[in-house]
């Protein structure tokens, strides 16, 4: 065999075993970028980028298990002592844009108690939504808790009127003062046919020390308003409260049908920061006329009560609340009611 005849069969060889391995060869993919969870900090804690967009997302909510007690709270077998457990997920969005922040609020409760049937194991479950609006700058629409059921006392005793409507809504925010004028479907109140309206509007001021709320609401369908102003200021270690309210007949912000008070009202309540995780709350409210005939036109006997809320956080996120009230109304025998809860926020 000679040198050409040898170079001739080794290339052949190489070029063989090269075909072989080119067949077989494994081509990896080139890994596409991944994009992870950034941290949004332009509107507060907890929220973070949704990938792929510039909207920021916050997941919340809270986990409750609360014990009622006293006479007439549970109207289902005449007990005089209750418990339900509720579940609340809040979810925030929220993204800049030209015409302001553009937010969106879907908040969802799940509550559950064994108040149903005729036997010890059988129980209710209800799903419904707290809150579900669109807002972009000082605009809103949807349903959420109107200034009525937001704003009030700190303490479990005072009733100065709750509402959570459909409405259209403007807010303008400044540094000390805050005004705004909402429209609410109020349809389903009062038992008034047809599609019925009512209007909001509120002034907000804070000096120093001192805050000042002035609400005013006409119901259309009842043809009455109420007006409501609450006042706060600090002093010492806490914060005292005044607040009073009057209604021209009984409609759907304030009155007997939907708020169960009366005419008028007046609340006064002081929040004791005890500790930096105690918090103690003595309160106490005079309500007049608290009947209501069916022109809206109030009469009846008044009403007073007293009471005292305990705060305890007991962890970080952890809270305990403790709350005992005495109610009576005209020469009738008064009533203790209260509650004991625990929560769980996240």
């Amino acid at each position: 065999m000679n040198i050409k005849s040898l170079l001739l069969g080794s290339a052949a060889a190489l070029a063989a075993v090269s075909g072989a391995q080119a067949a077989d060869a494994i081509v990896a993919a080139e890994p596409e970028p991944m994009e992870y969870v950034r941290v949004c900090d332009a509107f507060g804690t907890g929220y973070f980028y949704i990938p792929g967009t510039e909207t920021c997302l916050k997941v919340g909510g809270y986990v409750r298990f609360e014990v009622g007690f006293g006479d007439g709270t549970n109207s289902f077998n005449d007990g005089d002592w209750d418990s339900y457990s509720r579940a609340q997920l809040d979810f925030t969005a929220k993204s800049d844009t030209e015409l302001g922040t553009l937010t969106s609020v879907a908040s969802v409760r799940f509550e559950a108690n064994q108040d149903v049937g005729y036997t010890s194991n059988t129980s209710s479950t209800t799903a419904y939504i707290n809150e579900a609006y669109i807002q972009l700058g000082g605009f809103r629409v949807g349903r959420w808790l109107n200034w009525w059921d937001a704003n009030d006392l700190p303490g479990e005793l005072d009733n100065l009127g709750s509402n959570r409507l459909q409405s259209i809504s403007y807010t303008y925010t400044g540094s000390a003062f805050t005004a705004g004028i909402q429209v609410d479907e109020l349809s389903r109140l009062q038992g008034v046919g047809g599609q019925n309206v009512g209007i909001e509007a509120i002034i907000q001021a804070a000096i120093g020390p001192a805050k000042l709320e002035l609400l005013g609401s006409y119901d259309f369908g009842a043809e009455d308003g109420a007006i409501r102003a609450i006042g706060s200021v600090a002093v010492g270690p806490g914060t005292f409260y005044l607040s009073g309210v009057w209604s021209s007949g009984d409609n759907a912000y304030y009155g007997v049908t939907d708020t169960a008070a009366g005419e008028a009202a007046v609340a006064v309540a002081y929040s004791f920061k005890a500790t930096d995780k105690l918090e103690i709350i003595p309160e106490a409210q005079y309500i007049w006329n608290t009947e209501a005939d069916a022109d809206g036109d109030f009469f009846g006997d008044d009403a007073w009560g007293a009471g005292v809320t305990v705060n305890y956080q007991i962890v970080e996120n952890f809270a305990a609340k403790v709350a005992v009230n005495y109610q009576q109304v005209g020469d009738n025998d008064g009533t203790v009611q209260g509650i004991v809860r625990l929560q769980r926020d996240f």
